[in-house]
């Protein structure tokens, strides 16, 4: 069967500085952040807005549960070999053998990963001492049947710089996996709802993702030849295993010590807390490793473009979310209801960690597009220590004991990924506050204005506070940029109307 068709190696974008076409890479990057990002912010909103509805009808000790068996799913899900679908994206070599040797791969690894997850969900039930976690894991197994139909043809496109495709995808899954929630919940079943929903979404983004790409192939299961995509991919997973070890310690540690009602709390306040760092950076960092890759191979210097990727992920994410910190009171009473009034300081306290976690995890793509994997695997193994550390000295507090370990450690693993990211890519320490003070500037007028508005006008309706906090924080945002930064303000506009080079020289 023929890959669609793959390019041969003549084919490959192989390009030198002086035939890149810069106007045309520019078109391509701009349409693929505006379909991959866009998608995503549709699908966010379906999600949210299921969420929200869903909440209503579930209790805390729901999302306790399902914590507790998203903790192994996403423990094994480090080996389903997604990073050796990543090494498409990065390699000059490509053809179509070596396409259907990665599909292989993918088919023998997450194969074994559903068996392991099937006969492992008793021991993981004993270890939370909740029963119904087995039948949720097993249920969950058929999650990785579902891998090698989703990474395949995502990098594929993606190694092309085409997400329209995969971002229509994406929405039509949200789509369904809310509609999943949404019914069941309304049914009474409880944390089953949250479990079929999930598979629902698995399910959707295979299919609707092999029609896209077109990806028909035999797989391969013969690695020779493709040592390179392998050692690539290797370190990659190795990343992911450490990654895992950094982002489930929490869960890991408080599902023994915390019971399932402030269990759920936390959990569900973080994420809310991963509004941007979990749902839009992802997406940003894809289509950055596609770019900076084609980059690379044409012998460009990525640090200026790395500095305008900074810019443009915080000009979004720090106003967020300090504005879900000043605001996290009302929105809660509006969006959730009274009954879970608890995860207020959570929220409010986890957000204010997510600016310097967020600015971490926006480092890795420069360096893997380099052909560099060891200083994410640096990172890597550095958040896999920080992080848990912190966490057993914070749970003994409950819940804002986990968000005072949250504030420990983000901003100190963010300090050390720009030690080691930034002599790399030749940026200065001073290059990067300069880009990023009027940022912070901004949002401290920002919190200023709203709470000394709060203090000033206080509001007895939730609704009515919400609509009055919000608006003043982004007007005092937008209006910080327009009188003092009006050069960023053009720039970016300039820059989503196509007018000037992207990334430009920053």
């Amino acid at each position: 069967m023929q890959v669609g068709p793959p390019p041969s190696p003549s084919d490959s974008p192989q390009y030198d500085s002086a035939n890149h076409d810069d106007s045309h890479f520019a078109a391509r990057v701009r349409s693929a952040v505006a379909w991959r990002w866009g998608a995503q912010v549709g699908a966010q909103i379906i999600t949210w807005t299921s969420t929200f509805l869903v909440v209503r009808l579930l209790d805390p000790s729901d999302y306790g549960l399902f914590a507790m068996s998203q903790v192994v799913v996403t423990a094994l899900a480090f080996l389903n070999g997604q990073s050796f679908a990543t090494s498409i994206v990065q390699t000059d070599r490509i053809d179509e053998r070596r396409v259907a040797q990665v599909f292989g791969m993918l088919l023998t690894a997450n194969g074994l990963l559903a068996c392991i997850q099937f006969a492992f969900a008793p021991a993981a039930a004993a270890y939370f001492e909740e029963p119904i976690v087995a039948d949720l894991l097993r249920a969950q197994a058929a999650i990785f049947l579902t891998i090698p139909f989703i990474a395949l043809p995502s990098e594929w496109l993606a190694r092309k710089l085409e997400f329209r495709r995969q971002g229509q995808v994406n929405m039509v899954s949200a789509l369904v996996g809310a509609a999943t929630a949404l019914l069941l919940a309304w049914l009474g079943w409880g944390v089953w709802a949250l479990i079929y929903a999930g598979l629902s979404i698995f399910v959707a983004r295979a299919v609707g993702l092999m029609l896209a790409a077109g990806l028909w192939i035999r797989p391969v299961f013969d690695p020779r030849g493709a040592w390179d995509l392998v050692t690539f991919g290797g370190m990659l997973t190795a990343c992911q295993l450490f990654w895992i070890i950094q982002s489930q310690s929490d869960v890991v540690i408080a599902g023994r010590l915390l019971d399932t009602h402030d269990l759920g709390l936390y959990t569900q306040a973080l994420f809310l807390a991963l509004v941007v760092t979990g749902r839009f950076i992802p997406p940003i960092n894809e289509v950055a490793l596609a770019a900076y890759s084609e980059l690379h191979r044409a012998h460009k210097p990525l640090g200026p473009y790395f500095l305008k990727t900074v810019r443009l992920v915080m000009l979004v994410s720090a106003p967020i979310y300090i504005g879900l910190a000043l605001t996290a009171d009302s929105a809660i009473r509006v969006l959730m209801g009274d009954k879970w009034l608890e995860l207020i300081p959570i929220l409010a306290g986890l957000t204010l960690a997510m600016p310097a976690f967020a600015l971490h995890l926006i480092c890795s793509p420069v360096t893997n597009a380099m052909g560099r994997p060891k200083v994410y695997l640096f990172t890597s193994i550095a958040g896999a220590v920080i992080f848990p550390a912190a966490f057993l000295w914070g749970v003994q507090e409950g819940p804002m004991g986990l968000v005072h370990a949250w504030w420990l450690a983000a901003p100190l693993l963010c300090g050390l990924t720009l030690a080691v990211t930034l002599p790399r890519i030749e940026v200065s320490l001073f290059a990067l506050v300069e880009a990023l003070a009027p940022i912070a500037l901004a949002c401290a007028a920002m919190a200023v204005a709203v709470l000394a508005a709060k203090q000033l006008a206080p509001l007895e309706s939730p609704l009515l506070a919400l609509v009055k906090n919000a608006g003043l924080g982004a007007s005092v945002y937008a209006a910080t940029f327009w009188f003092f930064y009006r050069g960023i303000v053009q720039e970016c506009w300039a820059l989503l109307r196509n007018r000037s080079e992207y990334p430009a020289t920053a």
